[in-house]
């Protein structure tokens, strides 16, 4: 058992391993990622390159590059830590993979260096990472509409996620919210998002901050009555957000949306709620039929 059970793992992990491979994303970035380890490993490629090593060997790292490695393993294991989907394990080891990259090529070479740079620079450009496409229950707003729905129904909680595109938090929780959306949507508790990269203006009416060094997105609001209620993270008052892990169990506790759903399965819908309260054409009529008899 301890050797089947890992073996019906990988294979049911295979389709989604193949779709991974299927987006240019995330190849290009594993090439990038180990650009230094095959130059200064593969043979072809490394015969000729400069060494400080003792034995002159140019195919291995020598004792400078090999600190500059483990430097960089321990920070993407402390970064790691914080981090909660698999995407994010991966865009961490990405993104400190390449700057360990830029150093050991511009120490290995000064030309080497800054064609690797421009290279990164090129990709993050013209290479994004792939959006969420799964099944979700969420209404999307634009700077029109969102004003107009909060308003429309008073009795309808919203969660509301102020989100941008570029933005790596927001596509590592695009998932996590997808899912909760499918868990808790019901009559009384709908689920919305609204691009403030796309739409600046909400995020300027919204008080939320589109820089990527106030580390605001993405933000979650709920709106009760129309009327903001809560929101994370928290703004301090030099305008930072506070620190908040974006798990599904935090938003699930700080929004208390077990206790949300259970009293927003009970608001009627409005059309129901005219057709109890009012009665027919048909019935005004025959009461005022027998009225008059």
């Amino acid at each position: 058992m301890a050797v089947v059970a890992p073996l019906l793992a990988l294979l049911y992990s295979v389709p989604g391993i193949c779709r991974w491979l299927a987006q240019p994303y995330y190849p290009l970035s594993v090439l990038l990622a180990a650009a230094f380890l095959l130059v200064r490993k593969v043979p072809p490629l490394c015969q000729g390159l400069p060494s400080q090593r003792e034995d002159g060997n140019p195919c291995d790292f020598d004792w400078r590059e090999v600190e500059i490695l483990m430097f960089l393993s321990a920070i993407v294991m402390m970064k790691n830590r914080r981090s909660i989907t698999v995407d994010q394990h991966v865009g961490n080891i990405f993104m400190f993979s390449k700057v360990a990259n830029v150093i050991l090529f511009f120490r290995l070479d000064i030309r080497m260096g800054l064609l690797y740079l421009t290279l990164c620079i090129v990709f993050l450009m013209t290479c994004k990472p792939p959006l969420y496409l799964g099944p979700e229950y969420i209404k999307y707003f634009s700077d029109k509409t969102i004003d107009e729905e909060l308003a429309r129904d008073k009795r309808i909680t919203w969660i509301v996620e102020f989100f941008a595109n570029w933005s790596n938090e927001c596509q590592s929780f695009a998932p996590i919210y997808a899912d909760l959306s499918l868990k808790y949507n019901c009559t009384g508790l709908c689920f919305g998002k609204v691009d403030v990269g796309r739409y600046p203006d909400v995020a300027t009416r919204y008080k939320v901050s589109t820089s990527p060094l106030t580390k605001q997105l993405p933000t979650l609001i709920l709106f009760q009555g129309g009327k903001e209620v809560i929101r994370r993270p928290q703004i301090d008052k030099k305008g930072r957000a506070v620190s908040w892990n974006f798990s599904e169990e935090n938003v699930i506790r700080e929004f208390n949306l077990n206790e949300l759903y259970q009293r927003a399965k009970k608001t009627p819908k409005q059309s129901e709620e005219i057709s109890e309260e009012q009665p027919t054409s048909t019935e005004l009529l025959n009461g005022e039929t027998k009225k008059d008899k």
